[in-house]
């Protein structure tokens, strides 16, 4: 079973062939052998997913009609409130805080028969590039334990490329689907600012915020933009418009649609990642794409500005954690200050330390003007350019990550560390829907990731390209070797 797609799954469930606690059993089985080595789940839901499993095939041997998840397990990142069950964010701050709602996203699945299995590692509030960043564990890649998974959503996507599950959800804040969807060589999509509702999201930066899903196929990433990708009144930022319709669109012609390039940003780029590149791009010249130049050479500026408004952001967003709402309160405190400072030190990791330094700093009185407000205004020229760039192009493609996957504990620089997200920050920045999807590997048989970039609100023709793409390459179908069986 976990050989096959998320949709071949849920017909083989459909027509009888497999019930759901056939499904459910065999991958908590798995779950069970291989994620001791991984370490991709913070949680695993085992007796629930039993229970859900046996009143949906009751459901389905009384005639009822299921919904379009049917028989799915999920994993959710744990940043994200399943009703009941923890919410840790990967932080001592929150492990004992259980979500008193579901997440929109949570509900939509649940509503349509997808089975949530268990919540995911991640960086700790979503702050990391590699996973290394988590209070409680560390996660392993999958197709090389002793390498990064990528960040922050690392779980999800080493659970979905071990085939502990068949899908996933994480959040991408500036990379954080993408980054780990190339680093564990499965397809993880982000879809344009609004598109996905972030209600019961634990924000890190709210205007650069999105949740997204993992799969191994753009196909499978279709059918779970279908149910997710919805208006919710409840996210003030949620677009109004009806869902996209993506699978009518995944095998129509794109002939004569053209590709950019922004060869002159991509002038550093690992000479192995480069020819992988070069090669995806011939692919998509044989169906009939044209590649053309174009100039995004004020992407350059992308990590510095990120990494102002992110901070920022994340400054404000932490603020309420204090101690005294929820979340763990130190026992050392004699009076509130003490509350406050104890709980805080005790709580927060060094990384989220970091960055609530560095965001209180550019808000602060005398540097808001020279940091804050300077970077809101290259995020500004930054939309424009790319919006100047879709004047002369259909979709922009580059790679998804400048290297493959790096070894556990090797990059301890945090500037070097922040240059992962070099190729994926961008799209954030400017709201911009985009899918990371495998195209190769390295002589280390690491994967690869190609990343497609579309117009806001073009999640559609975003999602065709990578499909046409994964027609002709079987780099989707290749599952980690130690985790074939």
């Amino acid at each position: 079973m976990h050989r096959m797609s998320a949709r071949q799954l849920h017909q083989q469930f459909c027509e009888g062939k497999i019930s759901a606690q056939q499904i459910v059993s065999h991958f908590l089985a798995r779950i069970k052998k291989y994620d001791p080595e991984i370490g991709a789940f913070l949680n695993v839901f085992a007796d629930q997913a039993r229970e859900e499993a046996e009143k949906l095939d009751q459901k389905k041997a009384q005639g009822e009609p299921v919904g379009r998840l049917a028989g799915l397990p999920i994993a959710i990142k744990d940043n994200i409130h399943v009703r009941g069950e923890l919410t840790t964010c990967g932080s001592r701050f929150l492990e004992n805080y259980r979500a008193v709602f579901d997440a929109t996203v949570t509900q939509l699945v649940k509503k349509e028969d997808a089975i949530i299995i268990g919540k995911t590692n991640l960086d700790e509030f979503a702050m990391g590039s590699s996973n290394e960043n988590s209070a409680f564990q560390k996660t392993a890649n999958p197709w090389n334990l002793q390498r990064v998974p990528g960040g922050s959503s690392g779980g999800s996507s080493a659970a979905v490329a071990a085939r502990l599950c068949p899908l996933a959800l994480g959040s991408d804040t500036g990379g954080s689907v993408r980054q780990p969807a190339s680093f564990c060589g499965i397809v993880g999509f982000k879809p344009s600012y609004g598109r996905v509702s972030r209600y019961g999201l634990v924000a890190f930066g709210s205007s650069l915020d999105q949740i997204g899903p993992f799969a191994n196929s753009t196909e499978d990433i279709s059918m779970l933009m279908e149910v997710i990708g919805r208006h919710d009144p409840h996210d003030s930022t949620s677009y109004t418009k009806h869902p996209d319709d993506y699978f009518s669109l995944l095998s129509s012609n794109i002939k004569g649609k053209k590709i950019g390039v922004p060869w002159e940003f991509l002038e550093n780029l690992d000479p192995q990642a480069r020819q992988c590149f070069l090669d995806s791009l011939d692919v998509m010249k044989k169906q009939g794409c044209e590649i053309i130049d174009i100039n995004l050479n004020i992407l350059k500026y992308a990590i510095a500005t990120y990494y102002i408004l992110a901070t920022a952001e994340a400054s404000t967003n932490l603020a309420r954690f204090d101690g005294i709402r929820y979340g763990t309160r130190s026992s050392r405190a004699q009076s509130l200050d003490e509350i406050y400072d104890y709980s805080r030190t005790e709580g927060f990791g060094a990384e989220v330390k970091k960055r609530i330094l560095l965001g209180t700093y550019v808000l602060s009185s005398g540097y808001q003007d020279a940091y804050y407000k300077q970077a809101t205004k290259v995020r500004i020229k930054i939309i424009e350019e790319f919006d100047k760039a879709f004047d002369r192009c259909d979709v922009i493609a580059t790679p998804t990550c400048p290297t493959a996957a790096f070894p556990l504990g090797a990059i301890q620089e945090p500037l070097e560390m922040y240059l992962q997200d070099i190729y994926t920050i961008g799209v954030n920045l400017a709201y911009l829907p985009a899918l990371s999807t495998p195209c190769g590997f390295n002589l280390d048989k690491l994967p690869f990731g190609l990343q497609f970039i579309g117009q806001r609100k073009e999640d559609t023709l975003v999602c065709h390209m990578a499909h046409l793409f994964e027609k002709e390459t079987n780099y989707c179908r290749q599952l980690p070797p130690a985790y074939s069986t």
